[in-house]
């Protein structure tokens, strides 16, 4: 039997929370979020983030302003019952019905971790393949984005080069789809897959 979902505003504390403890980076991302949480059967188990993304041009190659996209930037659960994916798409019906001129959500899997877009792939969205190789500083223990790091920098600060991230596409009405669907790529298969 499938568990009962409430998706509703989630607070920064409930947000934060999330991040930290069931979030792989561990951390609360940087900028303006709109935060949605997750209850099932009654019980919080997370949050789906959606912000502006680390780059001011997300929407640029696709025409749109800072308004018509966002980026879907963190979904951290704790252990639940309902797929990941069924808990996107409701937190994006959501998120819609709220910000009523959006037209394009925008998410990255970060192979770097072992992840390949999984489930962006079971709710279709459309792959446009790789971001480009970033740097990475090692500041606080922990690799950072050097763009959010760079003030922490000292000469001696340890760099690396990271590979591209996977880019998929979530567009919001017919006209997007239509726009941005000849991007499409073949999906990426998991790690694993691909040593077969």
């Amino acid at each position: 039997m499938s568990a009962s979902l409430k998706i509703d505003w989630a607070s920064h504390e409930a947000s934060k929370y999330a991040c930290e403890n069931w979030h792989y980076s561990g951390c609360l991302p940087t900028g303006k979020l709109v935060k949605v949480g997750v209850w099932e059967d009654g019980k919080y188990i997370g949050v789906v983030l959606f912000g502006r993304g680390a780059s001011p041009h997300l929407g640029s190659k696709f025409n749109l302003n800072q308004t018509e996209v966002c980026e879907l930037v963190r979904i951290a659960l704790k252990k639940h019952k309902s797929t990941v994916s069924r808990i996107m798409a409701i937190a994006i019906k959501f998120l819609k019905k709220s910000n009523t001129g959006l037209r394009l959500i925008v998410s990255f899997a970060d192979p770097n971790q072992g992840h390949h877009g999984g489930v962006y792939q079971a709710n279709n969205w459309i792959y446009s393949g790789k971001s480009s190789e970033t740097t990475e500083v090692f500041i606080g223990n922990k690799w950072r984005h050097m763009r959010g790091a760079f003030y922490q920098m000292t000469k001696d600060t340890p760099t690396r080069k990271v590979s591209g991230k996977h880019r998929y596409l979530m567009p919001l009405d017919k006209k997007m789809k239509d726009s941005i669907i000849k991007l499409s790529k073949p999906y990426p298969k998991r790690a694993k897959e691909q040593e077969l």
